[in-house]
């Protein structure tokens, strides 16, 4: 399953565009090829998901972009694999951890197992692409990784964005773009 393209539009309430500073009154919204092109590129993400209780769980992870739908693994028995097991709804972020420079994303969805061997090997393939060395390389810090999943050793998740939300820091320009979706076109 993938996204459609989503809905885009500036938030003037969490913009520059409201508290107007030099070079801001030209804000517009970023585009989402450039929020899709930072989610090829990141290397770290965090998601929070939902204990039962309703107390959030935040934790990194390695996450992969590809064709719509933002993926990561988790073994079984970790907390997030728990926690989405009770509550499929959860946010991954990726960022640059600066104010004066970089775009933050975040990504919120339902998370659904991915199951289907063609579909894993393929999913597999794209985190290969975006960590190169760190999953390929037998010294690489994830080496295994596909083999885990392959193995069910660990769990394989897709997170279609329902919505999708950029934040944009450039000086003293900030920028709040809302990406909403409004569909799913399965594949």
């Amino acid at each position: 399953m993938t996204a459609k393209q989503p809905r885009t539009e500036l938030d003037a309430r969490y913009s520059s565009a409201l508290n107007p500073r030099p070079g801001a009154k030209d804000v517009t919204a970023t585009d989402w090829a450039e929020a899709e092109h930072r989610l090829r590129t990141a290397e770290v993400f965090w998601i929070t998901t939902v204990r039962p209780d309703g107390r959030l769980h935040v934790t990194p992870l390695i996450a992969a972009w590809h064709e719509g739908a933002l993926y990561f693994s988790t073994g079984s028995g970790e907390q997030k694999a728990k926690n989405l097991a009770g509550n499929s709804h959860c946010a991954l972020t990726t960022g640059h951890n600066s104010l004066s420079e970089g775009l933050d994303i975040v990504i919120e969805g339902t998370a659904e197992q991915v199951t289907d061997p063609a579909r894993q090997d393929e999913v597999i393939a794209a985190f290969e692409a975006q960590y190169r060395d760190h999953i390929t390389s037998p010294e690489g810090i994830f080496h295994g990784f596909g083999d885990s999943i392959r193995k069910g050793n660990d769990l394989l998740f897709a997170v279609v964005p329902g919505t999708a939300y950029g934040f944009g820091h450039d000086g003293q320009t900030f920028s709040h773009t809302r990406y909403t979706f409004l569909g799913l076109s399965r594949k």
